[in-house]
């Protein structure tokens, strides 16, 4: 559906969003959005954000930029995977609490499925060359997509010289002095208000580059969802987010022992679930280091292995959890079937890992909302939309260096600390589907889906033939 063609009789609530017993859009072909949006979430956040970006702002314009921005900014706060509370959060804007549900569980549900089945090959036959061969095509396409991202972001959310050089410096603090995250956000809030103090013109939209140009969107920047936050809301959504997140931990605690592999697999990612900030790689050297060292679940080289898999699969990065569970359960299956102890272990890792994600937004959104009429709240979450700018660009970078070389070193001088990818390590092939993936995106203008099954073909084709360098 393109910006004009709405079907008849769509319409918004009055208020901006899905109001009482209506949808803005059409729950089965918001549905199918969402379904179409989760097959082409990879590249990490950067790239899933693109996805949405373009999907739901930029084509059928169901949302509106800063609205977008707004929901960016608070989901860039929270623990976890940012880009599925993102989701999350706008098909609640859209379908309410039901479409909060779809968008979320679509977004997850193409990795779990991947992974689970890479997973098994792994263990099967440890060596995943064709499968493999075809995310290996894709990763490299990716490169192009998350630039591409950037640039639209950027264009639209840095309307001012001073919202520029906030997002320069959020780069610089995490790509060159490993600043950490929550520090990044912490202190782009600080500046937001500051700018808003000093300089308010500065964060008032422009009427050029950064304008959110095109026909109006279906939820308007300045309404409200009809949503009201209450106490008896809270505690609604609290208690069932919570049974929801403790009952399956406990019934397996209950099941098979409080010492179990599963018990404890539940207990800990649990707990990283909560601890999150920053993206996967934050909280993925920590995991690596229980997994391996302290719970014995899978070696270093299955790690590596993973995480291989987990980049070249749809969905959060943090998805990698399901493949060091799975390993963990069927090296430990205590009185079950490997094959069916790997399965409950992932599934359980899954669930203890995303739950927590719908409770975050459902609980949060409705207050968010009602923020975004208090200028000194909007002020500090426009100063975190421009440093996400920063954040994607390291995003990218990052993954850029990984995709297109095989050896990334960590140089440090004083306080720099700066990633150099070993130039003698390129991968040629990998680099000619970036290139081509550029060529499809920016001068074709091929829609995202269309150019990763093109490079997908070819990275099948180079992985059977043996091309060296993907």
């Amino acid at each position: 559906m393109t910006a004009i063609d709405q079907p008849p009789g769509l319409r918004a609530g009055a208020d901006g969003g899905a109001a009482a017993g209506t949808d803005v859009i059409p729950l089965r072909q918001a549905t199918r959005t969402w379904f179409a949006i989760s097959w082409q979430t990879f590249g990490g956040p950067a790239g899933q954000i693109a996805v949405m970006q373009r999907a739901l702002v930029e084509d059928r314009r169901w949302i509106g930029q800063q609205r977008f921005n707004h929901a960016l900014s608070y989901c860039m706060l929270l623990p976890g995977p940012e880009a599925q509370q993102l989701a999350i959060y706008t098909g609640w804007l859209l379908n309410g609490t039901r479409g909060g549900l779809i968008a979320g569980t679509l977004f997850v549900l193409p990795g779990v499925l991947a992974l689970l089945a890479l997973s098994a090959l792994y263990v099967a036959f440890g060596s995943t060359a064709a499968v493999t061969g075809v995310f290996a095509g894709l990763a490299p396409a990716v490169v192009a997509i998350v630039v591409q991202a950037v640039s639209r972001v950027a264009q639209r959310s840095l309307t001012h010289p001073l919202l520029i050089g906030l997002a320069a410096t959020s780069f610089g603090a995490l790509a060159l002095f490993s600043v950490p995250f929550p520090a990044v956000i912490a202190g782009a809030a600080l500046a937001g208000w500051l700018i808003a103090r000093h300089k308010p013109d500065a964060l008032k939209p422009s009427g050029g580059h950064g304008a959110d140009d095109g026909p109006a969107p279906l939820i308007p920047d300045d309404a409200l969802h009809h949503e009201q936050p209450s106490r008896r809301r809270t505690l609604r959504i609290l208690a069932i987010g919570l049974l929801l997140w403790a009952v399956p931990v406990a019934a397996v605690a209950v099941l098979t022992g409080t010492g179990s592999v599963f018990t404890t697999q539940g207990m800990f990612f649990s707990g990283t679930a909560l601890v999150t900030f920053g993206g996967a790689y934050a909280v993925l050297a920590f995991v690596a280091q229980q997994a391996v060292q302290t719970y014995g679940w899978l070696s270093a080289k299955d790690m590596v292995s993973g995480l291989a898999l987990a980049e070249t699969t749809p969905g959060p990065l943090i998805m990698v959890v399901q493949f060091v569970a799975f390993l963990g359960a069927y090296h430990n299956p205590g009185g079950l079937d490997p094959w069916a102890a790997a399965l409950l272990g992932a599934l359980l890792t899954t669930w203890v890992t995303f739950v927590p994600c719908f409770l975050f937004i459902f609980l949060g959104a409705p207050h968010i909302e009602r923020l975004r009429g208090n200028r000194r709240i909007s002020a500090a979450l426009t100063g975190i939309t421009a440093a996400v700018v920063g954040v994607i660009a390291n995003l990218a970078l990052y993954f850029a260096e990984h995709a297109l070389f095989t050896d990334v070193d960590d140089k440090t001088l004083g306080p720099v600390s700066l990633a150099l990818p070993d130039l003698t390590t390129l991968r040629p092939a990998a680099l000619a589907i970036s290139v081509i993936a550029a060529v499809l995106i920016f001068k074709l203008r091929w829609s995202v889906l269309r150019t990763l099954g093109i490079c997908a073909a070819l990275g099948l084709g180079a992985a059977l033939v043996g091309l060296p360098g993907l």
